[in-house]
């Protein structure tokens, strides 16, 4: 596409790894091909992305826990859900430019929040049974987190952030 022929700039099939800016690029490259710019709604482009999780999900339906690394698993199996799991990310992306989020800050953010929300020195996960227990959680109630929150996506300066008090005792069992 318009790149001269000794430009050493691989395609994307020939890097190890891909920005999730070329992916969207890529998608949006793809849709206006085919004219499906008209159908790439936010709504369908949701419906869609559900269906291929349900696709996604029929892999594992049936096979019970499943170890990390999927050891006993073809290679064809390996493939068909590699398949699937991009199904899903193209979607993903493509919902995403549409609809404006610039997803890799939103999953950075989201990260930070998850990071604040359950911070590392006070998050033990225990196993009973088949049902995950969260122990000595930072933030107890709603309200404070909202707080949280609030503050970080409106982006107070730091001076006119709530300051929210924890006592460390009250988290202990």
């Amino acid at each position: 596409m318009g790149e001269a022929e000794g430009s050493k700039k691989p395609k994307m099939e020939e890097r190890e790894s891909v920005s999730l800016d070329d992916l969207k690029a890529k998608m949006a490259e793809f849709a206006k091909e085919r004219d499906w710019d008209q159908f790439h709604t936010p709504r369908n482009l949701l419906l869609a992305l559900v269906g291929e999780v349900g696709e996604l999900s029929e892999i594992f339906q049936w096979k019970g826990e499943v170890p990390r690394g999927l050891p006993g698993w073809g290679e064809e199996e390996k493939q068909h859900l590699g398949e699937e799991l991009s199904d899903v990310l193209l979607y993903l992306v493509r919902l995403s430019d549409i609809c404006g989020v610039d997803l890799s800050k939103a999953a950075l953010r989201k990260l930070e929040l998850n990071a604040l929300k359950y911070p590392r020195f006070k998050i033990k996960v225990y196993m009973k049974g088949k049902r995950f227990l969260r122990k000595k959680r930072l933030f107890g109630s709603r309200r404070k987190y909202r707080l949280l929150q609030f503050s970080l996506s409106n982006k107070l300066e730091p001076s006119r952030v709530p300051v929210v008090r924890l006592d460390f005792d009250r988290f202990n069992d």
